[in-house]
């Protein structure tokens, strides 16, 4: 173990219960039934609460390359729980979580910190990228990573449509990765956004790819039935567009990558696709916004070796467990969550909290 680890390490003191210091049983356990039954009771209150947006993504550049008609704006969907009115004046608490590739609004880690978080006063707004949760019939075109425009540009719709004046941002895994990358946009873009937490957030595109693929079948053919999943229902909305591919039949999650990014993504093969939205080689640099990284040493998805890249920078906080497996840092068989305890306390420590 490098230096850099042993003093990152101990700064977040993650110690799970025998029988979950496995990065695979973490992994497999934080998004199952178990955790599922755990977290629908604690969210109870954030779901009741919760109304449906449709946010604007900004002009949809490939309507009018596909010829079809039916919008000439990308939509977004997202979900808002608002607090009851207070009678201080304390200023509002807001936090926006982003979910990772093929997850939703309603994944695990997105409804346990939602709960945890309106504990805590926090108004929610949970959200869907294109194609993710029931969404692919808004847009005519097919989910990337490198579509951060429209994200930009649905949160800077929702900022101004609720008057929101300041708020904080938590994704996981690719989700994590659009979270630091909205952070490096949001001075330009006008978002007041003032921290960032991401959760074994992707840094190297190419290299977490890669894992996923000889990480063991398991997780290999959960994200191929997922992302086949997506695509077929794609197709079934837009044959026009996608009814005569079989792409979700090709095997193999980088081979696949490499297809869809050279058919329907504009780009010239699968690493071109992944430098587009890799975060290394220094990119973080560019972050302004006071950023924080929770990630483990036994994630099977994200090479713990890519945050070697990321030296010490004044708006980056590292934390690398030795524990937690791929968005796990499940503390105990109760099935509760180390990473929102550590999200409430970085959210509640953030500049300008109350």
């Amino acid at each position: 173990m490098s230096l850099i680890y042993e003093t990152i390490m101990s700064e977040f003191d993650f110690k799970p219960s025998l029988g979950l210091r496995n990065g695979h049983v973490q992994s497999l356990l934080s998004s199952g039934q178990s955790r599922r039954r755990h977290v629908l009771r604690q969210a109870t209150d954030v779901l009741s609460a919760a109304r449906e947006i449709i946010l604007d993504g900004g002009a949809d550049e490939e309507v009018e390359a596909h010829k079809v008609a039916e919008t000439s704006r990308v939509q977004l969907q997202a979900f808002w729980s608002e607090q009851p009115p207070q009678q201080d004046d304390k200023p509002r608490q807001v936090a926006v979580l982003f979910h990772g590739w093929e997850g939703s609004a309603e994944s695990n880690y997105v409804l346990g910190n939602a709960a945890r978080l309106w504990r805590e006063g926090f108004d929610v707004l949970r959200f869907n990228f294109r194609d993710h949760g029931e969404t692919h019939g808004l847009n005519p075109g097919m989910f990337h990573s490198c579509r951060l425009d429209e994200v930009v540009h649905a949160l800077k719709d929702w900022q101004e449509r609720l008057g929101i004046s300041q708020w904080k941002l938590c994704g996981y895994s690719l989700g994590g990765n659009f979270a630091l990358r909205v952070g490096i946009r949001a001075p330009q873009a006008g978002l007041n956004l003032s921290k960032v937490v991401a959760v074994c957030p992707v840094i190297n595109p190419a290299n977490a790819m890669r894992a996923m693929d000889e990480s063991g079948w398991f997780y290999q053919r959960h994200f191929e039935r997922k992302w086949g999943r997506s695509i077929i229902r794609k197709k079934q909305l837009f044959p026009e567009l996608y009814g005569n591919d079989d792409m979700e039949k090709i095997r193999g999650l980088n081979a696949r990558t490499d297809y869809i990014a050279r058919n329907y993504s504009g780009y010239k093969s699968a690493e071109h696709y992944y430098n587009g939205y890799s975060i290394g080689d220094g990119r973080l640099e560019a972050l302004t916004i006071p950023a924080t990284i929770l990630t483990s040493e036994d994630d099977p998805v994200i090479p713990v070796w890519d945050f070697d890249q990321l030296k010490e920078m004044s708006h980056l906080d590292l934390h690398i467990t030795r524990h937690g497996g791929h968005c796990g840092f499940l503390k105990n068989w109760r099935m509760e969550s180390a990473a929102e305890d550590f999200i409430a306390n970085a959210f509640q420590s953030a500049p300008g909290s109350p």
